[in-house]
């Protein structure tokens, strides 16, 4: 049955049978003259070896043909009519084209060395579409029900992945780039970091120290924020996202404008309504438990609305879809970059995402292998820095010195090679709260007291402190970072270890 378009003219050629019956892209006559133009010059091949393959080609013998005079030139050999003539007829490459006479044909279709990148761009553009073409077939027939194991969202999903590999495999991206661009966007970095008034080039983390070590956080960058649970990871990293939105409002009212940035929190463990109730909490110093019993004065919340309108100004968006894959991230994040404008993700967890849809990992290691790629990846292609959180295996637990290390890294190898950075939160206070001496365990009153007092002397030293551990920094100086550390109201700042 035809599909008419919405005039309901019957004699209109876009139906969807004459949609399904024309030709797919091809341009055969380019073809021929660029595999021409190889044999008789094979510096045309530098022109289109660095984008195109012999699967680009539309008609298989001559993708076969490209094939081979690329095996012979990349070996430094020679290829030429008269070299590739007897590799043709002892593999029959050309018996379904007509033999020899093929082989003159090409020569007479060639094209000169100038106009051979051209050529090979047409043939190019023509496979992509005809990839196109592959994947829109393959969304009809998935819609239709081919694929049972998909429901409606993993079809988008796996759609979206599909372009997305598409517009990434494509070849015609990348390159070399010469010495005299890179230093000159290396001086342009230098020199905004020189005009700034503050110490930092990239965006603001809202922690002093961690800005004067890192610079703050830089475009293409994948960090990697971890720790144990009840550390403090979730309220670090949402410090971080407020810290960073707050500084694009606050430079985007001094110029009289709208935000031109944003940030983005994908929430995987909390919900967004959690994560606001925590943002709320810390700014405006009413603590989270008292805010979900509802045990809060009148004072409390005239605060807690007039700050939670005052948040709502924040250029931060929150997305809590559960166990969230790669590709719907991706997408996301450039839908987002495209209309908002994105300046940092952030993502809580890592373990928790799904890998793109339609891969199917062997293992849990290759999984995340595929995720913290895939969060470099997007961190390159949108320019905006990622962090991403991370859960640490037990072995921790099991140390006298509980501060972690790269080993400790669940499925370590991949995170710790991905990552640009990798940052460890650590708060002594939290283990040593549970190392708290019991009057039972001593002989004696005068011996419990001992230990009792000895361990306040200890909790003293370490109370609200909390360490930032940067073990990797592909860009510049490891070290630890001191913070200081609110459990009531779950919030990080800076700490002033001159002034205490």
């Amino acid at each position: 049955m035809n599909i008419a378009s919405p005039t309901d003219n019957t004699d209109t050629p876009h139906t969807l049978e004459s949609l399904l019956q024309r030709t797919p892209p091809a341009n055969v006559a380019a073809e021929q003259a660029l595999l021409g133009a190889i044999l008789t010059n094979n510096k045309a091949y530098e022109r289109v070896s660095d984008f195109l393959q012999p699967s680009h080609f539309s008609d298989q013998i001559n993708g076969r043909i490209y094939e081979a005079i690329s095996r012979r030139i990349e070996r430094g050999q020679l290829a030429d009519p008269v070299t590739m003539r007897a590799e043709f007829e002892h593999t029959g490459v050309l018996d379904e084209a007509g033999g020899p006479i093929y082989l003159a044909k090409l020569m007479n279709a060639m094209v000169g060395i100038v106009n051979a990148g051209d050529y090979g761009r047409v043939i190019h553009d023509c496979w992509i579409r005809r990839q196109l073409i592959d994947i829109g077939s393959e969304v009809v027939n998935n819609a239709y029900g081919a694929r049972v194991d998909l429901d409606g969202a993993d079809q988008i999903s796996a759609s979206e992945e599909a372009l997305f590999r598409l517009a990434t495999d494509k070849g015609q991206d990348g390159g070399f780039v010469t010495f005299e661009h890179a230093m000159a966007e290396a001086l342009n970095t230098a020199a905004q970091a020189f005009n700034r008034t503050g110490d930092i080039v990239g965006l603001t983390s809202g922690l002093r120290d961690f800005d004067k070590k890192t610079g703050g956080l830089h475009p293409s960058d994948l960090l990697i924020l971890a720790g144990r649970p009840a550390m403090g990871k979730t309220a670090l990293a949402t410090k971080i996202a407020f810290s960073a939105a707050q500084a694009l409002l606050r430079e985007a009212e001094d110029k009289g404008e709208k935000p031109r940035g944003s940030v983005a929190i994908f929430s995987l463990e909390m919900s967004s309504e959690q994560l606001a109730t925590r943002i709320l909490s810390e700014q405006s110093e009413v603590p989270g438990e008292r805010i979900r019993r509802g045990d809060i004065n009148q004072k409390d919340f005239d605060r807690f609305v007039r700050v939670s309108r005052e948040l709502q100004r924040m250029p931060l968006h929150i997305d809590d879809t559960p166990a969230i894959s790669l590709s719907a991230m991706r997408t996301r994040c450039r839908r987002l970059a495209r209309t908002k404008g994105l300046s940092l993700v952030v993502v809580d967890y890592l373990q928790l995402m799904r890998p793109a849809i339609g891969t199917r990992p062997d293992s849990r290691v290759l999984e995340i292998s595929m995720i913290t790629q895939g969060l470099k990846a997007i961190a390159k292609e949108l320019a905006v820095p990622v962090i991403a959180l991370s859960q640490l295996s037990r072995q921790v637990e099991s140390r006298d010195d509980k501060r972690p290390m790269l080993s400790d890294l669940r499925e370590s190898g991949s995170i710790e090679q991905d990552a640009d950075a990798v940052m460890f939160v650590y708060r002594d206070e939290y283990y040593l709260q549970q190392r708290q001496p019991k009057d039972s365990a001593f002989e004696s009153t005068d011996k419990y007291q001992a230990a009792l007092e000895d361990w306040h002397r200890k909790m003293a030293l370490v109370h609200n402190q909390a360490e930032l551990i940067l073990e990797k920094q592909r860009h510049g100086p490891t070290g630890t970072i001191p913070l200081y550390f609110e459990g009531e109201f779950t919030r990080f700042g800076n700490l002033d270890l001159d002034h205490e």
